[in-house]
């Protein structure tokens, strides 16, 4: 059993519920979705990676231990593309020399394929990306994803799984996009949420300088239902992988 891996490094979480923690990434390629944002864009492809075995990547997950190390993230492209190698290179480490370790793991997911989602086993935090439909060129495409991004949304918290919900803004967002992305979450999840939601501004920062007032009535809305953050990518501000 082989997966495609872009690339496996040692570097601090940039984002998210997790932010600041050592951890080990496990870059997968190949994605299921385009989005115009993206700063990965070459995992999107298959082709990209390189192809290894779970004792392949065992091997590279030993030489990058380190005293500080807090967990390791399936990253992508979209980890869920490989759901079986993933619970497979779990397992493997679980019972390796590792395992003594107490190491976390963590899925970076756009939450566009549930079924895949309810496969994996042996996660302990989920970080599902909420998509925008400005985040793709095709509305109906974005109604396709949001169905999707609901079902996971809704088996993760029916599963009591530890998670955190983000959603990228760039300086072209509206007030009533989010407004009514929220507003269906609610319709289809629970009158309130006891999750975090992460607000991630697009990088760079830069082009937030006109329109950052935006990213406080962000917060307000999404802070009526639910618990809130906003978080740059903080690893391009240290200039870090």
């Amino acid at each position: 059993m082989k997966a495609p891996i872009v690339e496996i490094f040692s570097s601090f979480q940039g984002e998210g519920a997790w932010i600041g923690r050592r951890q080990i990434f496990i870059r997968f390629s190949g994605c299921n979705l385009s989005c115009n944002y993206c700063d990965t864009q070459e995992s999107q492809s298959k082709d990209f990676g390189t192809l290894m075995t779970v004792d392949e990547i065992l091997e590279d997950i030993k030489n990058l231990i380190s005293p500080d190390l807090h967990s390791i993230s399936f990253t992508g492209g979209e980890p869920l593309l490989y759901v079986e190698f993933i619970n497979k290179l779990i397992e493997k480490i679980k019972f390796s020399e590792f395992g003594k370790i107490n190491i976390k793991f963590m899925l970076e997911t756009n939450g566009t394929l549930p079924e895949s989602l309810a496969k994996l086993v042996g996660i302990d935090c989920v970080s599902l990306d909420i998509k925008l439909p400005e985040h793709f060129d095709d509305e109906k495409t974005h109604e396709d994803i949001f169905e999707n991004e609901i079902k996971s949304l809704k088996f993760l918290i029916n599963h009591n799984k530890e998670l955190y919900c983000k959603m990228v803004v760039l300086p072209s967002s509206k007030t009533s996009t989010i407004k009514n992305m929220i507003n269906k979450i609610m319709e289809n999840v629970e009158s309130k949420l006891d999750i975090m939601c992460v607000i991630q501004p697009s990088s760079p920062l830069s082009q937030w300088t006109n329109q950052n007032k935006k990213l406080f009535v962000f917060s307000e809305i999404i802070g009526e239902c639910m618990e809130v953050l906003l978080i740059p990518q903080t690893h391009k501000l240290l200039n870090i992988k």
